[in-house]
């Protein structure tokens, strides 16, 4: 069935299937050139079978494409299409030449038949819902509360016109060879292409003519990305399965939680004796590790992290993905000078020329340089526009390392390492931070906690207790059963304090023996780390895992446990300081109170009339995965109503304390805590409750301010979870300091339970 058009359409398939070959090998060879300029990184190979496990997982069972379920059940048929129908391709070069052809004993089986059928249908319908999605999304229609502000919409365009014309060819070549009884495959095994061969011709040459275009289609698709290298929309279906497999959690999980240490030519930087070489930080593109290339490589442009970002949604520069774009530009464009091809001038151009875009008024993280030029080579990673940086110190700045990006991106893109090592250069060699963040930062070098207050005020709270608290003094006693480690704001913060005694009392309650390091607790470092200045953390936490070592001397592992009121304290104790050989079992108050509870230590009896909303912490959810625990404390309370906002868990919203924020000035757009205060007030709760002092301090602002403009009850308050269980106890703790009992407790509409607790008091009630 060969004749003059079969002949010159297959030759022309050939010759641009031997030229776009040629391309893409080219166009990945530069690829891995170019990547393979960033910093060593060791950490990313091992073990190969937690890594295989977790890519299997994540890419067959699309398990992140799935937590936007419609969208990622359309993924997953256009994903499967892509690699599952590639003999389709090697079919149709056959097809081309004789209409008849079939590929060798799969051809005609009936389950190869049945998957081609309805897998090139789930195609053309996946991607269909996937241009319906993006034309719904579009920012024409959203402005920049569209997941898509920012993307390079033609691409994403070309990929799905090129998705759906061959998807459609796929059903067209198969219902031809029906149609033109090309075919011995059983009509059950074609169900979709038998149908739509009732409608079309006998016509072989026909199918050749879809043959050759499903191929001319296909081939330029690859000559397209071969010149385009930073075209992540197209190159993601490559580099995907790497950057999953590379991902920095070898167990699967997301890059959340502990900060990595601070490395230089992939070795960790000695702060007692760095080399004269070390890179600290992030300073220029070719400081990021060829990880961080990848990532910058293998990001889709979804927009899934910038639909989640607090501050871009409240109108901060910051878009998580617009930074890991702008990074990526960069470096291709970068990449003949970082390869040795081109040689820089030895004065950078003057950047005033630079004007921003219209875009650029509402979202500064556009390029704002173009093309592979000097201008590229010498600008700096992080820079003004008149500056010609590529970040702006306000992009920078603005992140609360509150980790929705990480969470949601399908790819595992580790966007917070990026933005906390680019702080690091800016704190550690440019010396280049909000003014306000400087006042805290001196504070905890002289003083070790933020506020500068003195280490005397740390044992201040346990004098308004009724009943003996110890204070460690050298090594703890074995009776002794967890150190309570109370933090900064626990000890110094008035509103933190309350949530500090409520836990002491519960334990107190419970039987639990503990100790507090009193005046000898400094600390943690969380502030300094997130804030970049990774050597005053170094140095606080290597005084704390010290000073912990010493109470702790003589237990084994098992019983140097800490229990902590304060997650990123959690987070740092538990998940930092094993960097620096501090090892310890740190639980959160949430989860040893839920634990209390469980085993009938703590029981809560007295109804508490309440309606409560639950507000996430990141650094207790995201970050370490703790969201059970304080819902089943609520849970466990007789009287309470719980609702949750619509942006809870995983996607919960940030309070806008988090990444050192707590300590500068919210300048752009719409305070952080009031976006999150106005999401409870919409459910007309009676408390607001959460687990986290930098939370508690950050929503009671914004709810103080709403009282004082008429939009919130005076009645409406602000409690750490514990509170509220300790409201609950009454008739058990009668002998507690501050506790209330009585059948009103928490039922009277007038009355706010325990409100002269000296755990719990609040305010007068409306």
């Amino acid at each position: 069935m060969t004749g003059p058009l079969q002949i010159v359409l297959g030759t022309i398939s050939v010759l641009f299937l031997i030229v776009s070959s040629v391309m893409a090998y080219r166009a990945v060879r530069a690829m891995v050139r170019i990547i393979r300029t960033g910093q060593p990184d060791g950490t990313r190979f091992g073990p190969v079978k937690n890594r295989l496990k977790t890519l299997a997982i994540e890419s067959l069972g699309h398990t992140r494409m799935l937590k936007w379920s419609a969208i990622g059940a359309a993924h997953w048929f256009v994903f499967v299409g892509f690699y599952g129908l590639f003999l389709t391709l090697v079919e149709a070069f056959g097809e081309v030449w004789n209409p008849a052809f079939h590929l060798p004993i799969i051809g005609e089986w009936f389950l190869w038949n049945l998957f081609a059928d309805l897998i090139g249908t789930g195609t053309i319908l996946g991607i269909l819902y996937l241009i319906y999605r993006r034309q719904k999304d579009h920012p024409r229609r959203q402005g920049r509360k569209s997941r898509f502000a920012g993307t390079n919409e033609g691409r994403g365009y070309f990929v799905e016109a090129v998705v759906l014309t061959v998807g459609v060819a796929i059903l067209l070549i198969r219902a031809l060879k029906v149609s033109s009884d090309l075919t011995d495959a059983p009509a059950w095994s074609h169900p979709v292409s038998g149908a739509l061969a009732t409608v079309l011709p006998d016509s072989p040459d026909l199918l050749t003519v879809v043959a050759f275009v499903k191929i001319v289609v296909s081939l330029t698709w690859l000559v397209v990305i071969s010149r385009i290298l930073n075209m992540g929309v197209a190159w993601h279906r490559f580099s995907a399965f790497f950057n999953i497999y590379f991902k920095r959690e070898d167990d699967g999980s997301v890059a959340l939680g502990p900060l990595q240490p601070m490395t230089s030519g992939g070795k960790p930087i000695d702060f007692e004796d760095p080399g004269e070489d070390d890179v600290f930080g992030r300073g220029k593109i070719e400081d990021f590790t060829w990880k961080g290339m990848l990532d910058f490589t293998t990001c889709t442009e979804c927009g899934r992290c910038q639909s989640q970002c607090p501050a871009w949604n409240t109108g901060k520069p910051l878009s998580p993905k617009m930074v890991i774009m702008d990074l990526r530009d960069h470096l291709y464009a970068k990449a003949p000078y970082l390869l040795g091809e081109k040689t820089a001038s030895e004065t950078a151009p003057d950047y005033d020329v630079l004007k921003p875009s219209d875009e650029q008024v509402w979202a500064s993280g556009y390029a704002r340089i173009e093309g592979t030029n000097d201008a590229q080579a010498h600008r700096p990673l992080v820079g003004t526009l008149e500056e010609g940086g590529v970040i702006d110190p306000d992009v920078l700045w603005s992140c609360t390392s509150c980790g929705a990006c990480v969470e949601q991106c399908p790819v595992d893109i580790e966007h917070v390492d990026h933005i906390m090592d680019m702080r690091r250069y800016q704190v550690l060699i440019e010396s280049s931070f909000p003014s306000e963040a400087g006042v805290m930062l001196k504070n905890l070098e002289n003083r070790g906690n933020p506020w500068g207050m003195g280490g005397n005020v740390r044992e201040d709270w346990i004098k308004e207790l009724d009943f003996e608290v110890t204070v460690a003094d050298g090594p703890l006693d074995y009776d002794i059963e967890y150190l309570f480690w109370v933090g900064c704001a626990g000890a110094i913060d008035d509103r933190a304090k309350k949530v500090t005694k409520a836990v002491a009392e519960l334990l107190n309650i419970a039987g639990v023996e503990f100790a507090v390091l009193g005046n000898g607790e400094s600390c943690s470092g969380d502030p300094a780390r997130r804030m970049g200045n990774e050597f005053l953390f170094q140095m606080l936490a290597q005084q704390n895992v010290e000073t912990l070592d010493g109470v702790f001397e003589g237990r084994v592992p098992g019983m140097r446990k800490i229990v902590a009121t304060c997650p990123h304290c959690f987070n740092s104790l538990g998940r930092e300081y094993p960097q620096l050989e501090g090892h310890y079992e740190v639980v959160h108050h949430t989860q040893l109170l839920g634990q209390l509870i469980e085993e009938g230590r703590l029981t809560p009896v007295t109804p508490v009339d309440r309606k409560v909303t639950y507000h996430d912490p990141c650094f207790l959810g995201r970050h370490n995965k703790v969201y059970t625990p304080p819902r089943e404390i609520l849970d466990s309370v007789q009287g309470l109503s719980t609702q949750e906002m619509h942006r809870c868990k995983d996607r919960g919203f940030c309070c806008g304390a988090g990444g050192a924020r707590m300590w500068m000035e919210e300048k752009i757009g719409k305070r952080i805590n009031m976006e999150r205060t106005e999401e409870a007030l919409e459910l007309d709760p009676d408390v607001i409750s959460t687990a986290c002092p930098f939370c508690i301090t950050m929503l009671s602002d914004a709810l103080t301010s709403k009282k004082q403009n008429g939009e919130a009850g005076e009645h409406v308050e602000v409690l750490d979870v514990s509170q509220i269980l300790l409201r609950s106890m009454t008739p058990v703790a009668v002998g507690a300091q501050g506790a209330e009992s009585g059948p009103d407790v928490g039922t009277a509409v007038d009355d706010v339970a325990g409100n002269r607790s000296a755990a719990t008091e609040h305010g007068p009630t409306a």
